[in-house]
Parts: C-alpha cells; sequence; structure tokens
C-alpha cells in the first residue's frame, strides 16, 4: 500500500515517455533535425494573421509559466529525492518530450477555433474536438475542467505564491504569528500573500493583452539575470564540474548509497523524481502550453510545434544549471528540502555574504513565480471560456477564486499544496496524451511534407 500511495503516479510517466518515443519515431527526430530552425523562428516577427498575440508574447507566456519554481525548487527537490543521477533521467524523458512538445504546438494552431469575441480559443480540448470529432467533447472538456483546477489549485497559483513566502521566511526569520482555524499563521506571509495577490489582480483583469505585455517585459529579464548567477557560480567552481558529470552518470545507474549509507538513492528513486520534477518544470504531456501557443499569430502549425521544441529546450537549460549549481557546490548532500538546498548552493557558490546572496536568489525565485502565476492563468481562463461557452461572468469569477488562491497558497503548508500540484498534472495530462496518439498520423504525415523530413 505505501508503494502505491508513494508511486502512484509512475503509470503516468511512463504513458508520458512512451507517447514520447512513439512521436519520435512517427515524427523522424524532427527535434534532433530541424530544432535550430525553431530557435530561428522565436526571434521572426508576427504578421497581421490569425490570433491574439504576437508569436514572441505567446512564446513568453509559455515560458512565464515553464519557467516558475520547478526550475529552482523542483529541480534541487529531484536531486534531494533521487541522487544526482535524477538529472540525467530528467533529460532523458525531455529529450523524447521535445517530440511531444512538437506534437502540440502543431495541434494547437492546426485546431484552433476564433470566438464570437475574437478571442482564441486552442489548446487539448480544441484538437480533442474538432481533431478526434464531437463524440470525444466529454474527454475534451475533462481535460479543460482539470486544466483550470490545476491552474488555480496546483501549478499556477499556490505552488508559486507558497514559494516566494518560503523565500521571504530564509531572509527575514519571522518570529511573529497568528493563528487562524488552529493554525498557526506568520504575520509575514500575510502581507507577502495580500502584496502578491494585489499585484496578480492588477495584472490579471487587465486581459490577455496586459498579461503577454508584461510576460514579453519580465521573461527575458528573470532569464537572464537567473542564469547569469548560475553560470558565476558555475564558473567559480570550474574545477567541479567534471566531477559533477561523473557522478550524474554514476548515480543514474547505481543503486548504492551515499553519505555514508545514509541518503540510500536507489535507480527507482532517481528515474521517478528526475522524470517527475522534469515534467513539472518543461509540462512536456501535460496540455498546458498548447493554450498559450495557440494565441500565437502564426498560420503555420509546423512553426509553431518547432517554436515550442526550442522553448522547451530553453527551459531544460535552465533545469541542467541549477542541478549543476546544487551538485558542485554539494548543496544535495545536506538535509535540506525544497528552496533551502538552492539557497545553500547560492550561499556557497557565489563570493557575495550569505545574506546578499540569499536576495539574489528570491528576486529570481519572486519574479519566475509571480511570472508562472500570471502565465498559468491564461490555461485556466481558457478553459473555463470553453467550458462556458464564453461566459463572461463565470471568466471574471474565475480569475477572481484564481487571485484569492494566490493568497491561500501564501499561507498553507507546503507539502500539501506540492502534492496537490503533482496530482493535478497527472490526471490533467491523461486526456492530452489520448488525443496526441490519436492524432499522431495526422502530425505525422503532415510535418514530414513540410518539413521534408
Amino acid at each position: 500500500m505505501k508503494f502505491i500511495i508513494n508511486y502512484w503516479y509512475v503509470p503516468i510517466l511512463i504513458l508520458i515517455f512512451l507517447t514520447g518515443i512513439i512521436l519520435t519515431i512517427k515524427l523522424k527526430g524532427v527535434q534532433f533535425r530541424r530544432l535550430g530552425k525553431g530557435f530561428k523562428l522565436m526571434l521572426k516577427p508576427s504578421g497581421n494573421e490569425l490570433g491574439e498575440v504576437t508569436t514572441f508574447q505567446a512564446l513568453c507566456i509559455s515560458l512565464s509559466a515553464t519557467l516558475g519554481t520547478g526550475n529552482i525548487i523542483g529541480v534541487s527537490t529531484a536531486i534531494a529525492v533521487g541522487g544526482a543521477g535524477s538529472l540525467f533521467w530528467m533529460f532523458m524523458f525531455a529529450l523524447f518530450g521535445l517530440a511531444t512538445k512538437y506534437a502540440e504546438g502543431y495541434l494547437a494552431i492546426k485546431y484552433r477555433r476564433i470566438n464570437k469575441d475574437g478571442e482564441v480559443i486552442g489548446g487539448p480540448f480544441a484538437y480533442i474536438e474538432y481533431g478526434m470529432g464531437k463524440k470525444f467533447i466529454p474527454l475534451a472538456k475533462i481535460f479543460a475542467f482539470l486544466a483550470a483546477l490545476c491552474a488555480v489549485m496546483g501549478m499556477g497559483t499556490m505552488t508559486q505564491s507558497n514559494a516566494m513566502v518560503d523565500g521571504f521566511n530564509i531572509i527575514f526569520k519571522p518570529k511573529h504569528y497568528i493563528t487562524i482555524f488552529n493554525y498557526d499563521v506568520s504575520i509575514l506571509a500575510i502581507i507577502i500573500g495580500l502584496f502578491i495577490t494585489v499585484l496578480c489582480g492588477i495584472v490579471l483583469f487587465g486581459g490577455l493583452k496586459r498579461i503577454s505585455v508584461v510576460c514579453e517585459k519580465i521573461v527575458p529579464f528573470m532569464a537572464i539575470l537567473y542564469l547569469c548567477l548560475c553560470l558565476l557560480i558555475i564558473i567559480l567552481n570550474i574545477g567541479s564540474v567534471p566531477s559533477a558529470f561523473v557522478t550524474i552518470f554514476k548515480m543514474a545507474f547505481s543503486s548504492k548509497s551515499v553519505v555514508g549509507g545514509i541518503t540510500g538513492y536507489t535507480i527507482l528513486k532517481a528515474i521517478t523524481a528526475g522524470a517527475q520534477k522534469g515534467i513539472f518544470a518543461n509540462e512536456a504531456g501535460l496540455g498546458s502550453t498548447p493554450i498559450a501557443l495557440a494565441t500565437s499569430k502564426t498560420s503555420s502549425a509546423t512553426d509553431e510545434g518547432l517554436i515550442s521544441m526550442a522553448a522547451m529546450v530553453i527551459t531544460m537549460i535552465f533545469c541542467l544549471i541549477t542541478g549543476l549549481v546544487v551538485i558542485v557546490t554539494d548543496a544535495w548532500l545536506n538535509p535540506l528540502e525544497g528552496l533551502y538546498i538552492t539557497d545553500y548552493a547560492f550561499k556557497e557558490g557565489l563570493f557575495f555574504n550569505e545574506t546578499f546572496s540569499s536576495i539574489l536568489l528570491i528576486v529570481c525565485l519572486c519574479i519566475f513565480a509571480f511570472s508562472s502565476i500570471i502565465g498559468w492563468c491564461v490555461y485556466g481562463e481558457k478553459s473555463v471560456c470553453y467550458l462556458t461557452n464564453n461566459n463572461k461572468f463565470i471568466r471574471k469569477l474565475y480569475i477572481l477564486i484564481y487571485v484569492l488562491s494566490v493568497f491561500f497558497g501564501a499561507i498553507l503548508k507546503v507539502d500539501l499544496i506540492w502534492n496537490l500540484a503533482d496530482i493535478f498534472n497527472g490526471l490533467m495530462a491523461i486526456p492530452n496524451l489520448i488525443a496526441l496518439i490519436f492524432l499522431s498520423r495526422i502530425v505525422q504525415v503532415d510535418t514530414i511534407k513540410e518539413l521534408q523530413l
């Protein structure tokens, strides 16, 4: 029973992995042969084509959701739970997940629809209904419901605001608490939660246009800042990098314990931790990013598929550098959890004093988390729009609930929140993966023809 509780998500991980392998074979390894073109298309100016935002803005919205706490906390947690070898398995899943990402981006454009208000409705619920047929509408509605639920109770709100409060706890070490429903909550958590909630409300009630503009501004900034800090740590510890890669490969296939036999990492832990947190970071197979990509002003489904792959590579680069930072500083060998692992790595790896190093990390974390909150709102709201036939009152009500969830995430226990996020992720993936397999033949024929594979 304990095994089932701890590894209930393994069948879903296997399904995601097998889907990636099937699509890689059918698409003749498109991720290996046309990835470079995807990077070129990322900066291509958008024309006056159908869509709501520019290709770059749609890309930034999708990146804002994926470049979140999964990269800073998820990667560190995976390494702490499954050992350094989990980083290897994270990339093995991602390697085939690139083909999944391509198919999601392709189908997002091919089967999107424009509603009566000129808004794009696209993503798994669209390609399930219009690609698979009317009899599969219940499956489309199941996905939309789970996506809306995942956004408001898992990936989009609670994990992000909770991580931000966790970051401020590291710096300020709160001492003042109040009791709410027999639960002790720090005054700091309430203040931070209220501030984040108000800020998110200002952005989110401004609609997709305001969200896209905010994402376009902050995503490049946060990416460059975090990348520079991590690269600085790696450069300062360059002598440990070769041994770090050796450790990663050895532990990926070893069941031997480390740290004097205390920790007890196993191959199963490495695979499941790497795959689970990797999917949390890159979202391949979940069906979330196609919802944002569908809003792009483009008419080429293959182009959007290639861009989707390139975006995932960017996400995995951030996972890699976070992993290296944690390993070269030996942060993963300490009995720490979540954000505290990465914080230890920054304190050990940078030449600044510990407080300033923590502040730098928390600034990055807050920007990452805030961008994920507003990015996931697009996923949730579009899902609600599909479910309610664009009922404006319900959409506004959903955004209100979404914003309030940001506050509740700031004051709840972290373990409960992360467990909810993992559960909703797994459930949301199932209808999307069914659709990807069902429509793989269409993706295959068009892709091979248009990309001349």
